[in-house]
């Protein structure tokens, strides 16, 4: 498999061609993934290797793993050949995630400060500012693990997708969650008077973003900078479910929707839920594939005795 020398490139999209695909490129020894994108991308004429898609000509399937050396995987060798596609503009997942839980941030703030001249009574119940306070603390913590801690096995996805993915973010926990919260004449939070509803949310608040840090932590140890490699995680949590970032995700949010007795929050964490189920549904298929024997396979992947 070594001797590939050779690569054959053949469009993925015919109604949709890179005009000047080269028919076959020529193999550096040792040339990985991204080495063979960048080449394409020189030949090609574009700017950002990152628009390069590779696909197995068999299954029609990405390869994903841009640090795997090419000549060694098994079906492009036998191959000779890729399919390759112009996935469009790029953007980096760390700055989709910097603009996604900016956004939550910047509204929630915006509303409270323009409570004073919306309304003629502007002060806020305390149950309101403890909500405000959770919600903009989480988003924080988001934006600092996204800048400080979270390593990306991808460089980018589509440009477009920061459109899709803000709009959940900035208009459900943003928009909605604020007027919900602040501003609705049915708020629950602006009515609330009770201390020990507030302890038990602020509890399962600090309980589940604590928790969410730790694992996040750990998980950031189990990659190099800009590596793609995969390790079996163990410890805090892992006994439980496949993803316990995603459990102590959920009951945190918990912790909010109990202090703000809010339908928005729990609408909103509902909606994040469904998508965090479907991906830890697939992280413990992958950890399965490939791990096989040596990974204790798990029976819920999110929530134990639920998801």
């Amino acid at each position: 498999m070594a001797s590939l020398t050779t690569l054959k490139l053949t469009n993925r999209s015919p109604k949709q061609p890179i005009k000047k695909l080269p028919p076959t490129i020529d193999l550096p020894a040792n040339a990985t993934v991204e080495d063979v994108k960048k080449l394409i991308a020189k030949q090609a004429g574009f700017s950002d290797h990152n628009r390069i898609g590779l696909f197995y000509t068999s299954t029609r399937k990405t390869l994903k793993d841009r640090r795997a050396v090419i000549a060694e995987d098994k079906d492009v060798a036998e191959a000779g050949e890729v399919l390759v596609k112009d996935l469009g503009v790029q953007i980096a997942w760390r700055t989709v995630f910097v603009v996604e839980y900016l956004g939550p941030i910047l509204i929630h703030g915006a509303a409270v400060a323009a409570r004073p001249y919306l309304l003629k009574d502007p002060s806020m119940s305390p149950t309101q500012w403890l909500s405000f306070g959770m919600i903009v603390a989480h988003f924080a913590k988001r934006e600092l693990e996204t800048l400080f801690v979270h390593k990306f096995s991808a460089n980018t996805m589509p440009a477009r997708n920061i459109f899709k993915n803000s709009f959940f973010y900035w208009a459900i926990s943003g928009a909605l969650c604020a007027w919900s919260i602040y501003y609705s004449p049915w708020s629950l939070a602006a009515r609330a008077n009770d201390p020990i509803v507030d302890a038990v949310g602020t509890a399962l608040y600090l309980f589940g973003e604590i928790s969410n840090a730790l694992v996040h932590l750990y998980l950031s140890t189990l990659r190099s900078t800009g590596g793609t490699e995969r390790k079996i995680p163990h410890g805090y949590g892992f006994s439980l479910v496949t993803c316990p970032n995603y459990m102590y995700e959920v009951l945190a949010w918990v912790g909010i929707i109990t202090a703000s007795r809010d339908w928005s929050v729990a609408l909103f964490i509902t909606i994040g839920a469904i998508q965090m189920f479907i991906w830890a549904k697939g992280k413990e298929r992958a950890y399965r594939k490939e791990f096989g024997d040596k990974y204790k396979k798990k029976r819920f992947v999110m929530l134990p005795g639920l998801l």
